[in-house]
């Protein structure tokens, strides 16, 4: 944890002009604060000193962090969610650079197709709505019949700008509900017109809901979860004088979920949450208390217990990898685990569980290395003030949860940063724990062998390339997200980029899906190629971590050679560019046959004369092949 006078920290970097030298450590003052429910005022002066800092300068200093552009535009004046934004994406360790459009400037910005917006093609598109465009729009006096139809012109309106935003394929358009303020439904003096009133508005947040059904690059924030917690919506003064319809906190609050997005946006989004046993899953202490003297279920504190592991179960159903690391006699921990009564979570829902009496950041380094995942996809949730700071302090990759001796606000403390927010649930995600699973069971397998040929060759390996379907379009967007190993040139796609490719005629999009004796592992990897003449690009290589060490990767290549050399190929062109942790594939083209063409400071380009091509690894099987358009 940085120490209490990190804001002072802050302020010292801002009056010696360092906040751009030092960002990264700015980040993590700033992810601290935030961990910190009293600070939000922190937050936000962090967010002020931010915004009079240059993005370009802090990304000309420090290369390797992503940077997201996002075009701020609405009915209202939004100055105030510019620095609130630049706060939330440093804490996640990304570079903000906003732009905010003329007030109520909106109809403009997304409709045309020169305006400011559409010429800067952001990364995110924050179309902010609020009550006032509607009750602005009617007569006085009016009724809940004015508010209907002014509600619906409205909507059909913002329905015109999205089609035409998604048609245009300029990135992310983000959205909102617009929430209902008592200042509105208090000037209706009967409640049965209220009530009306009430159902009119809420009728048009849900076409506004509904947007994201029909616009893959649509996301639509719904405040009134945000509201719900306490945040005030307006300023009677500040919505009348500057046209601020929305208060600081309410455009901070929304900031936040913003971040969750950015970070889902640049691959950032956590895969596994490990979760500490002793007054964190359960109240007691096993060793002291035994299996049937902990607390969960019965009583209130077991209760509010209960409750949590119900949370987690609930991500677990999601695809968020389940873990557990604990201080503990294990042969006790499995005890507990299958015989307790009231638990909820069960052997079963966990991909690992490890109890011993090691430090807890060894363990979770080690929990890493065998789910082959880095660090910095886990979430951690421990009691422990101790063991919190210190794997802070040892792997600073890991987002730790806070949680004390009150179970009731572990639900709270973990759901509130949203690590886990992704645009959109596959139906890979929803069996990924079972994946991990067989995976378990692959290594056991392993161990009967004395080399790994043999393990190889009774592994029975299926490996099935082909042009990939519109329903896949989702999971191979998340592959581009979530893969960071084996991931050749670290291009991120959202859905619509990949299906916009996938209607490209000289786009070649192939989904890898792998099984053998040990289950069906789905739809693991993807190539992304395209057609320049006679030569085909591999614009980008990516396979799951789940399928590392069987020579899959080998298998695609021969699959992507063989086919370019049928249709008439010269040479197949690939690129590598080296980030974050893909160094494991730097040499994959070049052991694959391919020789270093040109390197351009940021990506090593490599071609393939196509002259000779080695058959694919003797024990793996290429079934179902079809020929790719």
């Amino acid at each position: 944890m940085v120490a209490d006078h990190s804001a002072g920290t802050l302020l010292e970097l801002a009056a010696a002009g360092r906040l751009a030298a030092e960002y990264p450590l700015v980040c993590r003052i700033v992810a601290a604060l935030a961990e910190q429910e009293p600070a939000r005022g922190e937050v936000a002066r962090a967010g002020r000193l931010l915004d009079r800092v240059d993005p370009a300068e802090i990304e000309r200093l420090h290369p390797g962090l992503p940077g997201v552009s996002v075009g701020i535009t609405g009915h209202g004046t939004l100055s105030a969610l510019a620095p609130a934004l630049r706060a939330e994406f440093a804490r996640h360790g990304l570079v903000a650079r906003p732009t905010v459009t003329g007030f109520d400037g909106y109809v403009r910005e997304l409709g045309d197709p020169a305006s400011e917006l559409s010429a800067a093609r952001p990364d995110l598109v924050l179309c902010v709505l609020d009550p006032a465009m509607v009750f602005d729009e009617v007569p006085v006096p009016w009724t809940p019949a004015d508010v209907e139809r002014a509600a619906t012109a409205k909507v059909a309106l913002i329905e015109r700008l999205a089609e035409r935003y998604t048609r245009a394929g300029r990135g992310t358009l983000v959205l909102n509900t617009m929430p209902l303020t008592r200042r509105h439904t208090a000037q209706l003096v009967d409640w049965r017109s209220r009530a009306r009133l009430g159902a009119v508005w809420r009728q048009a947040n849900a076409r506004l809901l509904a947007l994201a059904d029909h616009h893959p690059s649509v996301v639509v924030v719904d405040l009134d979860p945000l509201v719900a917690e306490g945040v005030p919506v307006g300023d009677d003064r500040l919505g009348t004088y500057a046209k601020a319809h929305l208060t600081d906190d309410l455009l901070a609050a929304y900031a936040r979920e913003i971040g969750h997005l950015a970070r889902n946006l640049v691959g950032r989004t956590k895969k596994c949450l490990v979760l500490d046993l002793d007054d964190t899953l359960w109240g007691g202490v096993l060793g002291d208390d035994g299996v049937d003297g902990i607390e969960i279920g019965g009583g209130y504190r077991g209760e509010a217990f209960l409750a949590f592991q119900r949370v987690a179960k609930q991500l677990g159903s999601q695809g968020v990898l389940l873990a557990a690391v604990s201080k503990n006699d294990p042969e006790l921990v499995e005890r507990a685990l299958r015989e307790h009564p009231a638990m909820a979570l069960r052997e079963a829902d966990f991909v690992q569980v490890v109890a011993n009496w090691r430090p807890k950041h060894e363990n979770l380094a080690g929990l890493a290395d065998r789910l082959g995942l880095g660090v910095d996809s886990f979430v951690f949730v421990d009691d422990s003030a101790y063991e919190r700071g210190l794997v802070r302090r040892e792997l600073p990759g890991v987002a730790v949860v806070d949680v004390d001796g009150e179970p009731a606000l572990h639900p709270g403390r973990l759901l509130r940063d949203g690590w886990f927010d992704q645009r959109e649930l596959t139906g890979e995600d929803r069996v990924r724990p079972a994946r991990y699973r067989e995976e378990a069971a692959r290594k056991g397998f392993l161990d009967r062998f004395d080399s790994v040929e043999d393990y190889l060759r009774e592994l029975d390996v299926r490996v099935r390339v082909s042009r990939a379907t519109e329903p896949e379009a989702a999971r191979i967007s998340q592959l581009t997200l979530r893969t960071n190993q084996f991931n050749l040139t670290g291009r991120r796609l959202q859905p619509q980029d990949v299906r916009r490719l996938m209607r490209d005629p000289d786009a070649l999009v192939l989904s890898v899906h792998v099984g053998d004796r040990f289950g069906d592992s789905g739809l693991v990897g993807a190539v992304l190629a395209r057609w320049h003449g006679d030569l085909l690009h591999i614009d980008n290589f990516l396979l799951s971590c789940r399928v590392f060490s069987r020579s899959v990767e080998e298998a695609c290549l021969n699959w992507v050679l063989r086919h370019a050399r049928e249709r008439g190929a010269g040479a197949v062109l690939a690129g590598y560019r080296p980030g974050g942790r893909n160094g494991l594939v730097r040499e994959f083209y070049p052991r694959n046959g391919f020789v270093h063409e040109a390197d351009d400071g940021t990506m090593l380009t490599f071609r393939h004369p196509l002259t000779e091509i080695p058959p694919p690894p003797p024990h793996i099987r290429l079934v179902e092949v079809h020929e790719a358009p």
